[in-house]
């Protein structure tokens, strides 16, 4: 584990911390914190865990007053059955994006958090890859969050869910874990490269005006080598300009090279210099996405990789099949090719004007 990831744990342990002492620091009929805990320990195929409520929340939701009664332990066995039927509902845990179930055991109370804990295991048939834990364990109080930790040795992840973030993803350090990071990003990438009307626009822009099979290969590989740089550094947050910016000076990226391709007029050829210059700006593109999508932090590498490798698989099939279809018809007519060409060029460079005023002046949409 390297020394930001031991960092970061630790910080979040001690926020952790003082977030449990604070809960327990009122009087005894208070309820000064809405947080509930889970606990995630990876044992090979099995998973232990464990869940603590606050018995306000408890007594809230299961309608017992006063809600010190919980803490008594007769009263609190008496709700074994209807507190692990609440949250068999309300939590969920996937395991490879498969629901398991949570084999429950005795409600334990403890007074000194004015809470009760529930112990659970999950049995798989082997080690997980990917663990999502997701769910709204009280959902009368909307400020409510649920503290999470799960171990794997001697790592320790930790997160927070809550109204803005319902659902948690940890992938495992092993084979298995850096397989489920590959399945998840790698489609990513390919579905944002395909739904992302400019990007695309710029890739048929570039090729529009044909050339060889050799010509084409450097565009694309200038392209790739531009836009896997930015989208790395923003990724890890070491550059990190406003979507402001960046999304305008996509939409001129694509008025440049369809005006490139009307002045051109079959002098010098710097489609792979402009694929390259504007492949940092669409990296940043790539980028607001990816870090949506909640990177792990031990798998970073992997889900970079990924995602950028499913990019470029989708950036390969648009320029397979518009290649395919410009050589086609060059074959068989190239005045109509050249007057697509021609067409094509003015429709890129009005679809970027386009997209350049809306995100400058209607960011809101039109």
């Amino acid at each position: 584990m390297g020394v930001l990831p031991r960092l970061k744990s630790r910080v979040a342990s001690l926020l952790l911390t003082t977030f449990a002492l604070l809960g327990t620091s009122g009087g005894a009929f208070a309820h000064p914190v809405p947080f509930s805990y889970l606990d995630l320990r990876l044992r090979g195929s099995d998973i232990e865990g464990s869940l603590v409520a606050h018995i306000a929340d408890l007594a809230h939701d299961l309608k017992i007053e006063p809600p010190e009664r919980l803490l008594e332990p007769s009263a609190a066995s008496a709700q074994g059955g209807a507190i692990p039927a609440m949250f068999s509902q309300r939590l969920s845990i996937l395991v490879d994006g498969r629901a398991v179930s949570l084999q429950w055991s005795e409600v334990e109370v403890i007074p000194e958090r004015q809470s009760l804990r529930l112990r659970f295991q999950i049995r798989t048939e082997r080690a997980p890859g990917r663990i999502s834990v997701g769910g709204d364990l009280f959902p009368y109080d909307p400020s409510h969050r649920t503290f999470v930790n799960i171990y794997e040795g001697e790592a320790l992840i930790q997160a927070i869910l809550d109204w803005d973030r319902p659902r948690f993803d940890y992938y495992a350090g092993t084979a298995q874990g850096k397989a489920a990071v590959v399945s998840r990003f790698l489609p990513a990438g390919i579905e944002h490269i395909l739904i992302g009307p400019d990007h695309i626009l710029f890739l048929v822009g570039l090729l529009l005006p044909g050339g060889s099979l050799r010509r084409l290969a450097l565009i694309v590989t200038a392209f790739t080598l531009a836009h896997t740089i930015t989208l790395s550094l923003a990724a890890l947050s070491v550059i990190n300009p406003p979507a402001s910016f960046i999304e305008p000076a996509i939409a001129l990226s694509i008025v440049y090279v369809g005006a490139d391709n009307l002045l051109r007029r079959g002098g010098r050829d710097a489609r792979a210099w402009i694929a390259f210059a504007f492949g940092f700006i669409h990296g940043f593109g790539f980028a607001y996405v990816l870090r949506e999508m909640d990177l792990p932090s031990r798998s970073l590498g992997w889900s970079l990789f990924s995602f950028n490798l499913g990019v470029e698989v989708g950036q390969l099939l648009i320029v397979a099949v518009v290649a395919s279809a410009l050589g086609v018809l060059r074959s068989r007519s190239e005045i109509v090719a050249r007057r697509l060409a021609f067409a094509g060029s003015w429709a890129v460079v009005g679809a970027g004007a386009f997209w350049y005023i809306q995100r400058v002046f209607f960011p809101g949409g039109i």
